[in-house]
């Protein structure tokens, strides 16, 4: 009888089944296949014995990542640089949420929403050549800019000082409109008998906003906020290597841990090396976000991603 209701549920559910077959193929594929590559991390790989046949080097690819002199440099880059966007992409991307939900025309909505969406659909490489000709330091924009009120133009390729604030710019034009649309739908998920209710209490915008609309679409923040911290040891590779062009020079407050492992790829071969890290990315990655969420189900349980 139970073989029976089995093979009946199997036939109920068989177009589901078909569906999902696709994607549990590529998840398997290109998800789980690629974790038998985590074993190079733990050998002096050379190409021509292959994976198999080349040496095991126990901790010795993890030792020449962390006690290189670069080491420290690429680690707090990309720590300090991707707290940085994560605090300003949420901080923005709920505000413009917010400025959007008080334009009460469809059409302007629509219209703000598909221009601050665009920059999402351009490559890096393209950001980077915008990037370049708006700080080249002959024909630059903005140097040309500077010139008109007196002020010397900047060699912004030999100034690492800026790009900080630079990369923070290229980073939040191109990823908060995208963003921004998922606390537009929490906001236009909340009940509006309390902005009723709020409108006979004489509040003004600015009091709803703060009392109203930011404590409804905290739960959605705070996911966000820990799928981010999730990526927080990896860095946006196209990034830092095509708006910076690559230039040594930036490196003190540009290189990271992405762009220094690609270098090594690409000059050293060090493919073992090169593994390690990524590994190493990866469990730092797990880490921190299930620190994180612990921390916040503590605090909210309501509130945590699982």
């Amino acid at each position: 009888m139970k073989k029976k209701k089995n093979n009946m549920y199997r036939k109920r559910n068989l177009q589901l089944w078909t569906l999902a077959f696709p994607a549990v193929l590529l998840l398997l594929v290109f998800n789980y296949a690629p974790m038998f590559g985590i074993v190079l991390a733990f050998k002096d790989y050379k190409v021509p014995k292959g994976i198999f046949g080349s040496p095991w080097a126990g901790m010795e690819n993890f030792k020449f990542f962390f006690e290189s002199q670069d080491a420290a440099r690429v680690i707090r880059n990309t720590l300090g640089l991707n707290l940085l966007f994560i605090v300003a992409g949420i901080v923005l991307g709920v505000i413009f949420a917010l400025i959007m939900y008080e334009v009460k025309r469809p059409g302007q909505i629509k219209t703000y929403q598909t221009i601050s969406i665009i920059p999402s659909f351009i490559s890096w490489v393209a950001v980077g050549y915008i990037v370049y000709s708006l700080l080249d330091p002959t024909k630059g924009i903005m140097n040309q800019i500077l010139a008109v009120f007196g002020v010397e133009g900047i060699d912004w390729y030999s100034s690492p000082q800026y790009w900080p604030v630079i990369l923070l710019i290229a980073k939040v034009w191109q990823s908060v409109g995208l963003g921004s649309i998922i606390y537009y739908a929490a906001l236009m998920g909340v009940d509006n008998d309390l902005y009723e209710a709020a409108d006979m209490d004489g509040a003004n915008k600015l009091q709803k906003t703060l009392h109203i609309s930011i404590p409804q679409i905290v739960p959605i923040i705070i996911v966000m906020a820990l799928l981010d911290v999730g990526k927080i040891f990896r860095a946006d590779f196209g990034l830092f290597y095509n708006v910076t062009r690559d230039v040594g020079a930036l490196y003190p407050t540009t290189d990271v841990i992405d762009t220094y492992v690609f270098r090594a790829l690409m000059q050293q071969g060090n493919i073992g090396m090169a593994s390690a890290v990524g590994l190493v990315q990866s469990v730092v990655c797990f880490v921190t976000l299930v620190t994180t969420n612990w921390i916040v189900k503590k605090i909210s349980p309501e509130n945590s991603l699982f």
